[in-house]
């Protein structure tokens, strides 16, 4: 089943679109990934995550951010104050897209096309969670969202207006700090990632206590 499908079969059933999007064929990803990674979480989480694809481990075991990025998501999400457990995660692309490198497979960015035909199970995702924050991981999920003009360096942990969610707020992937230079860069960039993490649950915090 392609993911233009959707419109003509609409469903706020998550289960029912994580079986439908099983069997996405709507690009060429799905011939090389092993799996479709559709998004994991609470059906009604008040946070929605995206990020832009699953990687190695993600299309190994098929659930979202299960490899180093994620592993490190979640320590982040910790030190933020807030539970990976009551999150919904998912990727704005559902296979993962690579190229063979000897024995590993290594991440290869997805096209505006392959983001353009995996489009609708986001969409379908937020409608379903109808999330109260969206947070966009990284440059291809913010763009892909919030339009092509749109610069993480110059927006990053600014609340900016969307159709999605009543808050929405971009912010570098994780897998972005695992590419830091050295130790030190690591850790004062993970302290950065922690503290834009810490606005969305000062947030969440406040509107519990209202």
């Amino acid at each position: 089943m392609s993911a233009s499908k959707l419109s003509n079969r609409p469903s706020t059933n998550l289960a029912n679109l994580r079986k439908q999007a099983s069997g996405c064929t709507a690009c060429n990803l799905y011939k090389h990934a092993t799996q479709t990674v559709f998004g994991e979480g609470p059906a009604h989480a008040r946070v929605l995550m995206i990020g832009e694809q699953p990687g190695d481990q993600e299309d190994r075991q098929g659930h979202p951010f299960v490899g180093p990025a994620g592993m490190l998501l979640n320590k982040a999400l910790a030190a933020a104050g807030m539970d990976r457990k009551q999150i919904y995660v998912t990727n704005i692309v559902k296979h993962f897209k690579f190229e063979p490198r000897g024995k590993r497979r290594i991440h290869k960015k997805p096209t505006a096309l392959e983001i353009s035909a995996c489009r609708p199970w986001l969409d379908a995702e937020i409608a379903a969670v109808r999330p109260q924050v969206v947070v966009l991981l990284g440059a291809t999920a913010a763009q892909s969202v919030l339009g092509r003009h749109f610069r993480v360096t110059e927006k990053r942990g600014c609340w900016v207006p969307s159709k999605f969610a009543p808050y929405v707020l971009a912010t570098v992937h994780p897998s972005a700090l695992l590419r830091a230079p050295d130790e030190k860069t690591r850790h004062e960039e993970f302290e950065r990632f922690v503290e834009d993490l810490r606005q969305v649950a000062d947030l969440i915090e406040r509107r519990e206590a209202a």
